[in-house]
Order: structure tokens, then sequence, then C-alpha cells
């Protein structure tokens, strides 16, 4: 059972509980309140690791000051790549995965371990703490507003409803999105982010795909692990023209497992409904076989006419559907 130590990170570094990864860019005053609330509401000792893109607004500067750990690159790499030179730093044994533009609630942290802990530690498992935002972005997500700019954080009340139970609900399916939380075997297993996604569109969902194809079933939705999260801050600069880059991406993971990655979501990982400890297998579609054949479309393999035809699709219509669907699961 992880015992409940709370310490700051300087006294934390020789056997931190969990290293915390935070990928930023350029995002210094966000980055700040993200740190401070880590500070202030986690229960276990815990190593932070920045990785820095760029850093051209006194992020390195500020970071070397205080003592923080840090990787660096001299251009944005991008999440993925991120998230991989920062885990080169970690040494605990759970590796969590944050946001900069995440203010963390009390015990936050606590919470995602420990739902590991309840697990067979022989097989894989995933944990997820859950998001409060102004807008939905998943079907767990808590949709409150205080605000999407640090000028406007409105974190007196956010503290206050919290401690008021405001946020109380059941623990749910389809870990994917951070704050994430895994143990470093299986983050190995996967060997990490998949950085042929880089920047960042769909790398949560492959990821959690990745362990699903390794064997892991049980994605735990943690509700008592509560992050604010002002909004997709760093995204919104890298979606690219009409949105470009996000349906690259979409094409990626439609070409790499054969379904969308709303259909991962929604049939595999089940996100958003009652958490089980074990998900099934998911059922074979009409929808999911549509979209492995365009799959293969896209990765140059014969498809029979015919049978494309039996089925109903028209490849040319079908593609532009998928590349123009707008989907909220295109986080990074």
């Amino acid at each position: 059972m992880i015992s409940h130590t709370h310490s700051h990170e300087d006294a934390s570094l020789k056997n931190p509980q969990v290293s915390i990864l935070i990928p930023s860019w350029n995002n210094l005053n966000q980055l700040k309140i993200c740190l401070q609330s880590i500070a202030e509401h986690s229960r276990l000792s815990y190593q932070v690791i920045i990785h820095v893109n760029e850093g051209i607004d006194g992020t390195l500067e500020w970071l070397m000051e205080n003592g923080v750990q840090y990787t660096h690159s001299q251009e944005n790499i991008g999440i993925c790549s991120a998230i991989n030179r920062a885990y080169e730093k970690a040494t605990a044994d759970y590796i969590i995965y944050l946001n900069d533009d995440m203010y963390v609630l009390p015990a936050w942290d606590l919470h995602l371990v420990e739902a590991l802990e309840q697990a067979d530690p022989t097989k894989p498992a995933y944990a997820s703490g859950t998001m409060i935002q102004s807008y939905a972005i998943s079907a767990s997500t808590i949709v409150a507003d205080y605000g999407t700019k640090v000028e406007s954080f409105a974190q007196t009340q956010l503290l206050q409803d919290f401690h008021a139970g405001k946020f109380i609900q059941p623990d749910w399916s389809g870990a994917t999105w951070p704050p994430s939380c895994i143990h470093r075997r299986w983050w190995e297993m996967v060997f990490g982010y998949s950085e042929e996604f880089s920047p960042g569109f769909y790398s949560d969902i492959d990821f959690s795909m990745k362990l699903w194809n390794s064997g892991c079933r049980r994605f735990h939705g943690v509700s008592k692990s509560l992050v604010y999260h002002f909004g997709e801050q760093s995204t919104k600069r890298i979606r690219g023209l009409k949105n470009k880059n996000v349906k690259q991406a979409r094409i990626r993971f439609l070409q790499k497992w054969g379904i969308l990655p709303s259909t991962a979501v929604r049939h595999y990982l089940k996100s958003g409904q009652p958490f089980q400890e074990c998900l099934p297998e998911p059922e074979l579609t009409i929808d999911h076989a549509r979209a492995r054949l365009i799959s293969f479309y896209y990765s140059s393999h014969k498809i029979s006419q015919d049978l494309l035809k039996y089925l109903g699709v028209n490849v040319n219509q079908e593609s532009n559907q998928y590349q123009n669907e707008t989907e909220s699961t295109a986080k990074a």
C-alpha cells in the first residue's frame, strides 16, 4: 500500500513515488500555476521533469532559478518526443503525464496511484484523472467554467466547490487523456509515446491502443483525481490551416490501427461508461469494417472494387468524410 507522504520536490528527488512529466511550449505563466498546484495539492513524494520546447518566453531561466528538472529542445519537437525525453530522467516506478495548462486539485496523485495498486500487478493497467473544463472534450469531462486564462482563473471558487463536493461522480472507463498514470514496466513495454504522431494529435489514444494491443483491459478513469484544464492552450497553435495537422493524424491513426480514433474511444475503451475492471472485446460492426477498408485504402493495399461496392463504400466519398470529420477526440 502506498504511503501518504507529502513532501516538496527537492526532498523527493532521491526516492520519489511518482515522476511527473510535463511538456511545455512557451507557456510559462500557466506552467507556474501548474507547478504551484502540484506543490500545494500533491500527497505523494514526487519528481517533476519539464520538457521545454523552445523556451523563448523565459521558461528555461525560470526553471533553472527554481531548481526544477528539465530537458530542452531548441525547437518545438511536439508532445510525443517531449514526453519521451522527459521520461529519460524519470526515477520513480509510477509515471504521470500532465499538461502545463492544468491545475491539479488536492490528492490528485494519490488517487491515481491507488487506482493502479488495486489492479493485478502482473497485468498492464492504465489510469486517468478527471478533467474539469469549460467545454466537454470527452464523455467524462466535468463541464464548469473557472476561466480559460491565468488572468481570469477563479482559483478560490474552484477550491471552494471542490471541498463542497460539487465534482463527485462515479469512476469511468476509457483512460486516455492526461493526467494519466502508469507503472514504468508497462510504459517501457509499449516504448512510451509514438513519435510518428508528432506534434501530438491522437497520441493519447494511440498510447491506449498500444496498451490494448499488449493485453491491457483496465483503463480506469478516476473520478477523485481531479484537474482543472484551461483548454488546449498549445494545440490551438499547431492545428494547421483548416485543421490540416489534425486530419493527417487521423489518417495516420486509421492506417496504423484500422479504425478511427472515435471508434477506439467508444467501442474499445468504452470512454465515459461505468468503470469495468476488464473491458470486453469490441463487437465488429459494419462501421468498424468500413473503417478498416478505408485504412487499407490509405495504406495502398489493393481492395476489390466489387467488395467495396457490395459493402456500399464509395472510397472518394468515405475518405473525404473521414478526413473532414470533426471529432472532440482531436486532443494532443
